[in-house]
């Protein structure tokens, strides 16, 4: 049920949201040098590996590391980026990972190849074994601005709580954490 409302919502939300998709697009293109789309390996199902769709809100060799990670990350950050991040724009491109199958719409956000705590961690519990999310319970409790530990945590709850209910919870702070520009 799950991976057909996944599907159903992606699909829907790429057709709406086209126009806009296009104008992000644009202005990405035209305010810094290098591609629009910005593909990155994070990690999926099982811990395999998969390419992540954003649209481009870094400079062209920015490291990759999480964001928290990197030391004066805003001098990385591209002026419409900024933008785009805050109000997670940039996320939008990932509507086709959900329908390809390597995300969902709601799960936990799926780690860098490089972040071998993270991983181990979920390892561990047993979070890898969900489809990760476009957004998730750690993202709407505090996204960067939390520590690893405390978003295992907050995964491991939502791996111990998987319902429509909380899928539905999570997308409804989702949308008040975007219009706030929240984390």
């Amino acid at each position: 049920m799950k991976r057909l409302f996944d599907i159903f919502s992606a699909t829907i939300a790429l057709i709406i949201l086209s126009p806009l998709l296009a104008i992000i697009a644009i202005l990405v293109e035209f305010t810094s040098n290098g591609p629009v789309l910005f593909c990155q390996r994070r990690v999926g199902v099982d811990d395999k590996e998969f390419m992540m769709y954003k649209f481009r809100t870094m400079v062209v060799g920015t490291p990759e590391v999480a964001t928290d990670r990197l030391v004066n990350s805003g001098r990385y950050i591209t002026k419409v980026g900024y933008y785009l991040r805050r109000y997670s724009l940039d996320e939008l491109p990932q509507l086709l990972n959900i329908i390809k199958g390597d995300m969902s719409v709601v799960g936990p956000r799926p780690a860098l190849y490089n972040q071998h705590d993270l991983r181990q961690m979920r390892n561990e519990l047993g979070i890898s074994k969900i489809r990760p999310g476009l957004t998730g319970w750690a993202q709407v409790n505090g996204r960067d601005e939390i520590p690893v530990q405390t978003k295992v945590e907050l995964d491991y709850y939502y791996l111990n709580n998987l319902s429509g209910c909380m899928d539905a919870k999570i997308l409804f702070r989702t949308v008040s954490c975007i219009f706030i520009g929240n984390g």
